[in-house]
């Protein structure tokens, strides 16, 4: 299909499928209950329709366009941060070098240039980001905005950009392709979220994190990780170059790395006193609360993946 290796392929009608499952869950329990309302829900499902239609139009158009998108995404998922979090007037010549950072991040990615890929933010940035802020000549908030602008480069942009060099990786599963590769780690990461979420719902009573995330729950992170390390044996020999094994070890990596993400940002939120990073997508909030557990998935899942197989 397009082009597209075959597992890769079925993985996205099945992606497919279960959108329209839920937007028929979702007009079903709309016409059985039209007393309550199901707004965000309806507005969740569509929202998702958005995003994962971008996605694959990116992935089914080619390498560059979807490396272009993510570096679109780290754009967007920068902008919110910065935007959330307090700067100063003086930092605005820094910020815009934080920004110049994405076109050449994704540039290495696209060149597959793997060692500038790797110290371009961590290492170039780290260096650059305090020189110019102590050019600005603003000592007062100094180690606050160094620290806030060069973090919020790694979480955005250096993580995010492991997605987008996952496709320029040599291919070791000729069914799948790079873009089984992409499909693998984000499913699993969103899949992790929801299986979560379903478990603590259904069975959670102890807290995991209270002051952080009222919400989580023990039952939900243990139910959800071995719901999400099983799933991961599965699919993981179908999309990437990983044995059932090495798809249960990396299922189980993603299911706490992901939890982490999230609470994280969750943290983030709650120092600043803010409910969602914005409202850029309906029923979700902003990119940030969208990507913040893959801003910890996809850099581990692509150094786990490369170790073993590249």
């Amino acid at each position: 299909m397009f082009g597209v290796p075959l597992h890769s392929a079925v993985a996205m009608l099945m992606v497919l499928l279960l959108l329209c499952v839920g937007t028929g869950v979702q007009h079903f329990l709309t016409n059985k209950n039209p007393e309550r309302d199901y707004t965000e829900l309806r507005l969740r499902i569509n929202s998702w329709w958005w995003m994962i239609g971008t996605l694959f139009v990116a992935l089914l158009w080619g390498t560059i366009p979807a490396i272009v998108f993510f570096g679109f995404v780290s754009f967007l998922g920068l902008k919110e941060f910065l935007s959330i979090v307090p700067t100063r007037q003086s930092d605005r010549y820094a910020i815009f070098y934080a920004y110049l950072a994405i076109p050449f991040q994704y540039y290495w990615v696209a060149k597959a240039e793997y060692v500038m890929f790797l110290i371009l933010i961590p290492l170039y940035m780290f260096l650059l980001i305090p020189m110019r802020l102590v050019l600005a000549g603003e000592t007062k908030g100094f180690i606050r905005a160094a620290g806030t602008i060069h973090w919020g480069l790694m979480l955005t942009v250096f993580s995010i950009s492991h997605l987008a060099y996952l496709l320029v990786l040599p291919v070791k599963n000729s069914a799948a392709g790079p873009i089984g590769l992409v499909i693998f780690v984000i499913f699993v990461t969103q899949f992790n979220d929801i299986c979560q979420y379903i478990w603590g719902k259904n069975f959670g009573k102890h807290k995991i994190i209270p002051k952080v995330s009222p919400n989580k729950t023990w039952e939900g992170f243990l139910g959800g990780l071995a719901t999400i390390a099983v799933v991961s044996s599965f699919i993981a020999p179908l999309l990437t170059p990983l044995t059932t094994l090495q798809g249960l070890g990396v299922g189980l990596l993603l299911g706490v790395a992901g939890f982490i993400g999230d609470v994280v940002l969750s943290s983030v939120k709650r120092d600043l006193g803010i409910k969602d990073s914005s409202q850029f997508i309906p029923g979700h909030g902003g990119v940030l609360d969208r990507i913040d557990s893959l801003t910890f998935t996809a850099p581990l899942f692509f150094h786990y993946l490369n170790y073993l197989h590249f």
